[in-house]
């Protein structure tokens, strides 16, 4: 407890806390974005979170082999975040296109099943990709540290912490401000109305995956370069925890997975302060137990239709 006194730890935490918050909120919009039109949770969302790191570990190591990377670091570094988003909003294409959308029509559990499996194939085809071995990210960014009086930030802490907010409210803008937008809201309200106002439903849905699968991919892409490790089961955790985020702040709500992400970081930030760092997904996944007991709309409540 008396780590909660001390003001450098202290602040130090939080920093650690935006930082992983910007990442679990980055996955959490996949998840939203997807309930809010379909009504369902995508599974496999972990998965598209873990291929777009991967595809962003091949980009940057073929740039640094090759020596690219060394002259134009942010060239390269731009490079990498675009192949990982790219991977991953084909697979998000592709996974709507096979997996859910014959299954639009069906049960609820149909499509959840065919989620779950999903989640399984993505796991065991990287698996075999890349013969269960762990990956090293190239290191590119220098470990460099920002003394901000009491504080100490590194470099790459500042980075993920503004490219996850600059993502976030570049989504928000998107939905409120542009056609598309618009017509992602529309479908999310009523689908039968939307098709009968000349809204192509199936290409809107198509574009939500790919914008939640290509914000996944960012999320991977920064996870790969902080933590440097990544192996085919990296999705799972992540992607359970950000689903968590979702419910946090409430599923099919925008703005609420932006708040559930950041809240969930903080919390498991402030409380290895208070216990050890071993029950840090203890904390996460004991939030979801209570969210869902005592507000299962979450903290600002769905923002969806009624009519399922």
């Amino acid at each position: 407890m008396e780590y909660l006194l001390d003001p450098e730890i202290l602040l130090d935490q939080v920093i650690n806390g935006l930082t992983i918050g910007g990442i679990y909120a980055l996955i959490a919009l996949g998840y939203t974005l997807v309930y809010g039109i379909l009504f369902m949770i995508n599974f496999a969302h972990g998965e598209i979170f873990m291929f777009g790191s991967f595809g962003g570990f091949v980009a940057l190591t073929y740039l640094v082999n090759t020596g690219f990377a060394k002259n134009h670091l942010v060239l390269a570094i731009v490079i990498t975040f675009i192949s990982g988003m790219i991977v991953s909003s084909i697979l998000g294409a592709l996974l709507e296109r096979i997996a859910y959308r014959p299954l639009r029509r069906a049960p609820r559990l149909a499509p959840l099943i065919s989620a779950i499996g999903a989640s399984i194939f993505l796991q065991n085809l990287m698996m075999l990709i890349i013969k269960a071995r762990m990956q090293i990210y190239p290191d590119v960014i220098p470990e460099k540290y920002i003394e901000a009086g009491p504080v100490t930030i590194s470099l790459f802490q500042i980075f993920i912490i503004i490219c996850s907010i600059v993502l976030m409210v570049g989504l928000y803008l998107f939905i409120q401000k542009t056609k598309m937008g618009k017509a992602m809201r529309a479908v999310a309200e009523d689908k039968d109305a939307a098709a009968l106002m000349g809204i192509d439903v199936d290409r809107v849905i198509m574009i939500t995956f790919v914008i939640g699968s290509a914000l996944a991919a960012a999320a991977g892409v920064m996870v790969g370069m902080y933590y440097t490790q990544i192996n085919h089961m990296m999705g799972f955790i992540p992607g359970i925890k950000a689903f968590t985020a979702a419910v946090l702040g409430g599923i099919g709500n925008v703005v609420g997975a932006m708040l559930g992400g950041y809240f969930l970081g903080m919390a498991e930030a402030l409380g290895v302060l208070v216990m050890p760092a071993e029950y840090k997904d203890v904390i996460a996944f004991s939030l979801l137990v209570l969210v869902l007991i005592f507000r299962p709309r979450g903290i600002l409540g769905e923002v969806v239709s009624e009519r399922a």
